[in-house]
C-alpha cells in the first residue's frame, strides 16, 4: 500500500514548538509560504516575517505572539507541501496539541486562515494579560499525579503520554509539589516549563469568559475532515456551537493528548504527518527536530500495525515528504 493510500491524520503542535529563525527557509524557498506571511502581516497590522524570522525585541515568547507565530508557521509548512506534492496525502482527520487544534480546524476549512489567525492572537492576548501561575510536566500517570496535584492547589493541564501529565498553579505550590514528589517518589520529576501561566487550567477562566466573545463572532464552516478536540479527546461534531463551545473550555480544560491519540488509533490511523513547528538546541530550521513525533511514537509503540509517522516542519523536511507522496 502506498503513503497516498493509507489512513492519514495531519497533526500540528502548539505552544513550545516556536523558536527564532522558524520559517526562514520556507520564506525564501517556497511562494505558498511566503504569501502566507504576507497575509498574517496584513491580518495582524504587524510583520510577521520580522517578528519570526529575527525577534529583535525578544517576543517571540510573550504568548500573544507566540500562537499567531506558530500557527502562521504551521500553516506555511502545510500550504508548501500541498503546492510542492504532485499527489499531496489525503488526511482523513486532523488534530492539534493545544494551540494546534487551531490549525487543525485551519487545515479541515473550518476555519479560514485569517479568522483562526485572529482568534489565536486574541486568545494569546488574555492568556498573557488575565492568566496566572506556572507550569511542570511530570512523569506520572494521572491517577499518581491527580491527588499530589489537588493536595498543592494545582490543576491538571495535559495528559500528554500515559507516563507524562502537565499540571499548573502557582509558583509556590509548584515548588511545594516538586519538594514533595522528589521525597516520596526520588526517581520521578516535575520539569518546569516556560509558559506565561497555568495554561489549561482555572487559572484561565478569566481569559476564557473574554475570549467567548471572539468565538461567538467568527464563522465557523462544515468540516471536510474530521478533527479531534483536545477537549473531550474524541473527535469534534460537525455543529458550529458545539466547536465554539469546546474551544471554550479547551482552555481552561486539560489536553486531552492521550486521547486524541487513542481516538486515532481506534479509527485505523496508519500514518501520521506533522506540520510546523521545532524543538532542540539547533540555532536554525535545519537543525530542529518536531515536538510531537516522541509522543506519537512512545504512544503508538505497541500498536499492531504500528502506523508511520513523516515530519514537514522545514523547506528539507517538506521536500522529502513531497517526494515520499509523489
Amino acid at each position: 500500500m502506498s503513503d497516498n493510500e493509507k489512513r492519514v491524520i495531519f497533526i500540528f503542535p502548539g505552544q513550545g514548538s516556536q523558536y527564532p529563525g522558524m520559517g526562514s527557509d520556507l520564506f525564501t524557498d517556497f511562494d505558498a509560504a511566503r504569501s502566507i506571511y504576507e497575509e498574517a502581516s496584513d491580518i495582524l497590522g504587524y510583520d510577521m516575517t520580522k517578528l519570526s524570522f529575527d525577534d529583535p525585541n525578544d517576543r517571540i515568547n510573550l504568548t500573544r505572539y507566540t500562537q499567531p507565530v506558530l500557527l502562521t508557521h504551521q500553516i506555511a509548512c502545510l500550504s508548501a507541501y500541498r503546492a510542492l506534492a504532485e499527489m499531496p496525502l489525503r488526511p482523513i482527520a486532523a488534530a492539534g496539541h493545544s494551540l494546534g487544534e487551531y490549525s487543525a480546524l485551519v487545515a479541515a476549512e473550518v476555519l479560514t486562515f485569517a479568522d483562526a489567525l485572529r482568534l489565536v492572537a486574541k486568545r494569546g492576548e488574555l492568556m498573557g494579560d488575565f492568566g496566572e501561575g506556572e507550569m511542570a510536566a511530570l512523569t506520572l500517570d494521572l491517577d499518581t499525579a491527580r491527588p499530589l496535584a489537588d493536595k498543592h492547589y494545582c490543576g491538571i493541564a495535559g495528559l500528554n503520554l500515559p507516563d507524562q501529565t502537565v499540571v499548573g498553579g502557582a509558583a509556590a505550590d509548584l515548588d511545594a509539589l516538586a519538594a514533595e514528589m522528589a521525597e516520596i517518589m526520588p526517581r520521578k520529576r516535575a520539569v518546569r516549563l516556560k509558559t506565561e501561566g497555568a495554561f489549561h487550567t482555572y487559572y484561565m477562566v478569566e481569559a476564557a469568559r473574554r475570549f467567548r466573545e471572539a468565538l461567538d463572532q467568527t464563522e465557523i464552516a462544515d468540516a471536510s475532515l474530521k478533527v479531534l478536540s483536545n477537549y473531550t479527546g474524541g473527535y469534534h461534531e460537525n455543529s458550529a456551537e458545539t466547536i465554539k463551545s469546546r474551544l471554550f473550555f479547551q482552555l481552561f480544560h486539560p489536553v486531552n493528548w492521550i486521547g486524541c491519540l487513542q481516538t486515532a488509533l481506534d479509527d485505523n490511523i496508519e500514518l501520521f504527518m506533522e506540520f510546523g513547528g521545532g524543538i532542540g538546541d539547533g540555532d536554525g530550521p535545519t537543525e530542529k527536530r518536531p515536538n510531537l513525533e516522541g509522543m506519537v511514537k512512545k504512544f503508538t509503540r505497541r500498536a499492531d500495525p504500528k502506523p508511520g509517522y513523516i515530519p514537514a516542519i522545514n523547506s528539507a523536511t517538506i521536500r522529502e515528504a513531497a517526494h515520499i507522496s509523489a
